[in-house]
């Protein structure tokens, strides 16, 4: 019986019906993308929000049931291989360039940013899990955390919330790459303590790499490191979240027995991760792969901003924007701490 439903699945015809259903969605959700890389390029700023604004601005067509099968998977499977395919852009050299001092920093940082996300949104009347989504996002590396956060541990208005984290955290990621730079050059930091401190405490990489260039070709090098090592973290992250996620449900409900608690694009970003420390992935294939990553984030931020209405974001409150801001100024001021007095 499964061995039929299987073979059916993957007819012709079935593969034909699925891909005229899902096209529509697909279509719109790729052109919203290919016009925010052009208003990116044009205006230099991050895709990701054009996209976001873009998807906004056609939230209707998640309505409608032409559109809405293909704008789901965009939202969806499109979002889980770019999340998998980041595990190219870790190598293990990264790490030993820094030190054992910087590996320590980003270990400790990013579980105390989420820490303090979730004791803050619960002194704020906020949701817990909204805490340790926009922490994640905050701590490792943006929208790419948030989204994968999102699908590790789903919620009621898990896509609203995360639409606002990513449009939160490009903001403040913006901000800070204009104004960490320019605050930095009155604490007479070395060009390996400003990168340090660059890449541990901005958000988003194409940020990091900006802020860090433009303070000196050695900050921006020891800036793109320390993010992607930030990058590292979303592994050990996004796993304990889902075994948290993963006890909670089956305390709700115990006969329910079948939880993933490792998701496939979780094993896939591991097995890239590996084979890539190993040099095992050709340059040409790793750089290919992640522009590819690149390019189905801002499709899959066009997807969430679709399935989310500006009434829908702003029910969310200042409150939470507020808590994104405090988790933002709580990772500065401890990375900057750790430079400082740890080294």
């Amino acid at each position: 019986m499964e061995l039929s439903a299987f073979i059916d699945r993957w007819r012709p015809s079935t593969l034909r019906s699925l891909g005229s259903s899902l096209a529509p969605g697909l279509a719109s959700t790729l052109i919203v993308g290919l016009a925010a890389t052009y208003l990116s390029d044009h205006y230099h700023a991050p895709p990701v929000i054009f996209a976001l604004l873009l998807g906004m601005a056609l939230n209707q067509l998640s309505t409608e049931s032409r559109y809405a099968p293909g704008i789901n998977v965009s939202a969806r499977t499109l979002l889980r291989i770019s999340v998998a395919l980041l595990g190219l852009r870790i190598t293990f050299g990264q790490i030993g360039n820094l030190g054992w001092s910087t590996a320590v920093m980003v270990i400790v940082t990013v579980p105390l940013t989420i820490a303090f996300g979730w004791a803050a949104a619960r002194s704020m009347k906020l949701d817990g899990r909204y805490g340790v989504l926009s922490g994640g996002a905050v701590g490792i590396c943006g929208a790419s955390a948030a989204m994968a956060i999102a699908v590790a541990w789903p919620r009621k208005d898990s896509e609203r919330d995360t639409v606002v984290v990513i449009a939160c955290i490009t903001t403040y990621s913006t901000i800070a790459m204009v104004l960490y730079p320019a605050l930095l050059s009155h604490l007479h930091l070395d060009p390996l303590q400003t990168g340090r401190f660059l890449g541990g405490s901005i958000h988003d990489v194409a940020q990091v790499v900006a802020a860090g260039y433009a303070s000196s070709p050695q900050a921006g090098d020891s800036a793109t490191i320390v993010k992607l090592m930030r990058v590292t973290m979303l592994l050990p992250v996004v796993l304990i979240i889902t075994l948290i996620a993963a006890r909670g449900m089956e305390a709700r409900d115990p006969a329910q027995k079948k939880v993933v608690l490792l998701p496939g694009f979780l094993i896939v970003f591991v097995v890239l991760a590996a084979l890539n420390g190993f040099a095992l992935v050709a340059k040409p294939v790793a750089t290919v792969l992640t522009e590819v990553s690149r390019w189905l984030l801002v499709i899959s931020v066009a997807a969430l901003g679709m399935k989310t209405s500006l009434r829908e974001m702003m029910a969310v409150g200042t409150t939470a924007i507020a808590l994104i801001a405090a988790e933002t100024v709580f990772l500065a001021l401890l990375v900057l701490s750790w430079i400082t007095l740890v080294g």
